[in-house]
């Protein structure tokens, strides 16, 4: 047993260092390619290099402690703890805070996406003030938008970054072209720590001196406003932390806590201690100082081609990071329907967006030509890198009171500090709104205002669909008496709805008196975890009586779940379909009836409308004779199906507030024999027409909607609603592109909402 111990810990040690080298270039190519421009952007007017040293040494000061503080002790070792299931990122930290408090906007919530198992919250008692915070947050509707205006800040200042880094990292790189082709014999260095060892041994072995605070303060005593403001170019020594926490997913804690405090933090503080190293010994360098200026010729064409491969991976991250970003503000509404392109079987989370990619190529190749200087790009990008870290700062302070449940005052402590280190640096970029800062501040506040109407917008068609969603029993009135056929085939009716019947519906049977023989009412929803598994995500329910055919299945997914094609979906639903009706037939014996008004008054729908059941695809065994017990909490009841061919993992979630009631199910009496072959042929004549409708085809139901603003509305609201959403929705993929279904069996029902 020791033994295989010892063996397990030695696979999994291995597995970690493995996935802290794969981390190298993924997670930290943004941060390692800083030194290329971080002092060039620092000394590029605000300050200058002297024979004292002071500002060169003062510079390399505030590298050490920034890239101390920031990266290693505030994401290593705190925000990297914040993680939702192994996921990281602005929508993890947001995902989190509203599984725990109320605050989020999402508008169909229900109770049983509490069970699910990546829905997990924290065991810790919750602490008087932490339920105080609580109680604040939930209770004031402005605090929650004005939460999603900040996760939706953060998220747009990411992509500000995703735009900004290609330019700057890039130019940086072959920058050094017009160094190795000059005549002049100048030197190079890059973030390899033998560079830096070989530049601080051979130039300024007493270099180490300046990572004592003290020479920041003697910094700023000497510089003043221009030492101040020369924090823009410092700043940019920290790019790319944050995607420590955004890639994390595809990590793991220990792996890029590995990468970080062993390889990547020593070789970039021995990177900027070479170059500080050489520029104290050459001040002739003042209007050259940069990546390029120490390391001997002879090596000068391998580093320049490192550097610009180095650039080249540093901004695929980045890249790659703001198609990740993106995916996960479509799931949870927040953005125009576009094209993902899951670029691997394997491995989870690659994604491509073509409109998204050339959209970045071409803002990217303006920025270069307009900018064409470091100085502006550095600007830039250090007010959207600050602007993410406050966003992340402010997050992580709710997760600590929230979901750590530790005292406020420790979440104020953690904000004070790191808020104040991030608002210094912050307001260095700020200053130079007028040298290239404006261009993320533009670009978020575009971002957030297409981000939020179409939220907004979004919202609002829901909540008009719940107020005139269409009664159950007038579904269920509907037949040959009303001139009302059933046809052949499997109706998809899509809808946000996860009760009720939407009003698409009954305005598609007004105007086209038939509907299919099959009827399916589906929910695709968004869920504030990252994966649902695929044993939990379908949930499946009976619209009215077995013998009426309709059914209701919601599907959820996580904000990082792959969504299936329509191919794969349907015959997915299908056998989902058909394993709900077999465990439906065999709970019920034929006998109880477990869809009752009680259960349809809690759950908000109609009483014809039966609870909901989740079918998954484990395989599991039971006696055939069990019992169910309801209780005030979600309940899990797991049920064995001696005489299904593949057996199925069913879990039937209760509404909160169900009053406790026991109902025993026999088998061995032999007054049911007759009941139970009924119930065999009638079972068999359920599934027979669920076959038999498949064979005949799908028909997929989707409403093509219009919105408009209600009359009195105010100018904002009708510039927002009529103008700017219609234009982005006839502009985007609709959702019949989205899920891919083929023309032939679309069935669009044109509303027109009034919000």
């Amino acid at each position: 047993m020791d033994s295989w111990v010892i063996f397990f810990l030695k696979d999994s040690w291995k597995t970690t260092l493995l996935l802290a080298y794969q981390s190298l270039g993924v997670v930290y190519g943004d941060l390692s390619i800083s030194p290329l421009y971080v002092y060039k952007s620092t000394f590029a007017e605000d300050i200058h290099h002297s024979e004292t040293n002071e500002e060169i040494f003062g510079v390399l000061s505030f590298v050490f402690w920034t890239l101390t503080l920031v990266p290693l002790f505030k994401y290593v070792f705190i925000v990297l703890r914040a993680d939702d299931n192994g996921e990281g990122g602005t929508f993890a930290l947001y995902s989190l805070i509203c599984r725990h408090a109320k605050v989020s906007l999402l508008p169909n919530r229900q109770v049983a996406d509490e069970a699910l198992s990546t829905y997990k919250l924290e065991n810790s008692p919750e602490t008087k003030n932490s339920s105080k915070v609580k109680m604040v947050l939930e209770n004031h509707k402005s605090l929650h938008v004005a939460l999603l205006i900040l996760v939706l800040l953060g998220t747009c200042m990411v992509i500000g970054d995703g735009l900004l880094t290609p330019a700057i990292s890039v130019f940086s790189a072959v920058s050094g072209l017009e160094l190795s082709m000059s005549k002049d014999h100048h030197q190079c260095c890059v973030v390899q720590c033998a560079l830096g060892l070989y530049n601080i041994f051979h130039w300024n072995p007493h270099v180490y001196q300046a990572l004592s605070p003290s020479y920041m303060i003697r910094f700023l005593k000497k510089t003043r406003k221009g030492g101040w403001m020369s924090l823009g170019g410092i700043l940019l020594c920290i790019t790319g932390s944050e995607a420590m926490f955004a890639d994390l997913g595809h990590f793991s804690y220990a792996a890029i806590q590995i990468a970080f405090t062993f390889l990547v933090y020593p070789a970039l503080i021995l990177a900027y201690m070479g170059q500080a190293a050489f520029l104290s010994k050459h001040h002739h360098t003042i209007h050259k100082i940069g990546f390029y200026v120490s390391v001997p010729e002879s090596v000068r064409w391998p580093v320049l081609t490192v550097a610009i491969l180095a650039s080249v991976v540093g901004s695929q991250a980045i890249i790659s990071g703001t198609f990740s970003i993106i995916n996960q503000s479509q799931s949870l509404g927040c953005f125009p329907r576009v094209k993902v392109i899951h670029t691997s079987e394997k491995i989870h989370g690659q994604i491509y967006i073509p409109e998204i990619n050339w959209m970045l190529m071409i803002l990217c190749i303006a920025v270069t030509i307009g900018f064409r200087d470091i100085k502006h790009m550095g600007n830039a990008s250090g007010l959207a890198v600050m602007a993410v870290m406050l966003v992340t700062t402010c997050l992580t302070s709710l997760v600590i009171i929230l979901c750590w449940h530790k005292p406020p005052l420790v979440a104020l402590c953690f904000l004070l500090f790191f808020g104040s280190i991030e608002l210094l640096y912050f307001s260095a970029s700020l200053i130079k709104f007028l040298e290239g800062a404006w261009l993320p501040i533009l670009l978020a506040l575009f971002l957030v205002t297409v981000m939020f109407v179409w939220h907004y917008a979004t919202v609002k068609k829901y909540e008009y669909d719940l107020h005139n969603k269409v009664s159950l029993e007038w579904l269920l009135a509907l037949g040959p008496s009303l001139g009302i056929a059933r046809v052949p085939g499997i109706g998809l009716v899509f809808t946000d709805l996860t009760s009720g019947v939407p009003a698409n519906f009954s305005r598609f049977v007004t105007n086209l008196p038939a509907f299919h023989r099959i009827l399916v009412f589906v929910c695709i929803k968004s869920v504030p975890v990252p994966f649902v598994p695929p044993a939990e995500r379908y949930l499946v329910g009976r619209v009215g009586p077995a013998t009426h055919r309709s059914y209701r299945c919601i599907v959820r997914y996580g904000y990082r779940d792959v969504h299936q094609d329509v191919d794969s979906f349907e015959s997915e639903l299908v056998t989902r379909l058909a394993d709900f009706i077999r465990y439906d037939w065999y709970k019920n014996h034929g006998v109880v009836d477990t869809c009752n008004e009680d259960d349809g008054s809690r759950s908000g729908a109609s009483s014809s409308e039966c609870r909901l059941a989740v079918i998954g695809t484990i395989a599991f065994s039971g006696p055939p004779a069990f019992e169910i017990e309801d209780s005030v909490e979600p309940a899990s009841v797991s049920v064995g199906f001696p005489t299904v061919n593949s057996l199925t993992d069913v879990i039937e979630m209760e509404p909160v507030g169900v009053v406790q009631r026991r109902v025993r199910f026999a088998l061995d009496d032999e007054s049911e024999t007759d009941m139970r072959s009924e119930m065999e042929v009638q079972l068999q004549e359920e599934l027979h027409d669920l076959y038999e409708a498949q064979q005949s085809g799908t028909a997929f139901i989707l409403g093509h909607s219009h919105v408009r603003a209600k009359q009195g509305s105010s100018f904002f609201k009708r510039l927002a609603i009529n103008f700017g959403y219609n234009f982005l929705r006839r502009n985007c993929r609709g959702a019949d592109v989205s899920l891919k279904v083929p023309p032939a069996s679309l069935l669009e029902v044109g509303m027109v909402y009034i919000v």
